[in-house]
């Protein structure tokens, strides 16, 4: 239980991170944060305390957030595609990174121009365009959103973060 994912929202609710329970139930005895959602029915005791245990705190003071990027690595690339092939859909064997537009035609290291592919197309694609080759994507690449790809590293613990991070209840 102490090593469950706990929701911290900003003090006007936007979510900002995910922390470890020990970490949230820190931050509410300081008075730091409050508790917005409990997971259901469990608690944390020790022996003068019984506290109902954290799955959503919101932050009594407002924290300043600059820059949110999520950067551009070969790693994050093939978690933002689920390590499926975008051009056959396979989810075996090795996977690669492909620029769709090849550099030697100008395509950039973007969010947009790269994505996973397995080691079979990216062979047969090597340095020309998908449509050269016959081949097309699954869908277009995107720039991920923060906190879309926090819930495709931690998933979602509690079924109360969906309204928190801007996703249907």
């Amino acid at each position: 239980m102490i090593n469950n994912n706990v929701l911290v929202l900003n003090l006007d609710y936007e979510p900002i991170s995910v922390i470890k329970v020990k970490r949230a139930i820190v931050l509410t005895i300081m008075g730091k944060a409050e508790l917005v959602e409990p997971y259901d029915g469990k608690k944390i005791r020790s022996v003068s305390i019984s506290l109902p245990l954290p799955s959503i705190v919101r932050l009594h003071r407002y924290i300043h957030i600059k820059n949110r990027d999520i950067p551009l690595t070969r790693r994050n690339i093939l978690r933002r595609d689920h390590y499926i092939c975008q051009y056959c859909g396979r989810r075996d064997g090795p996977m690669t990174v492909d620029h769709i537009i090849p550099k030697k035609y100008g395509g950039k290291d973007t969010w947009e121009n790269l994505v996973c592919a397995c080691s079979e197309c990216n062979s047969k694609k090597g340095d020309h365009k998908p449509d050269e080759v016959g081949m097309k994507l699954l869908k277009n690449p995107r720039k991920p959103h923060f906190f879309t790809f926090v819930y495709s590293s931690v998933g979602f613990p509690d079924k109360k973060w969906k309204p928190y991070l801007f996703m249907s209840s």
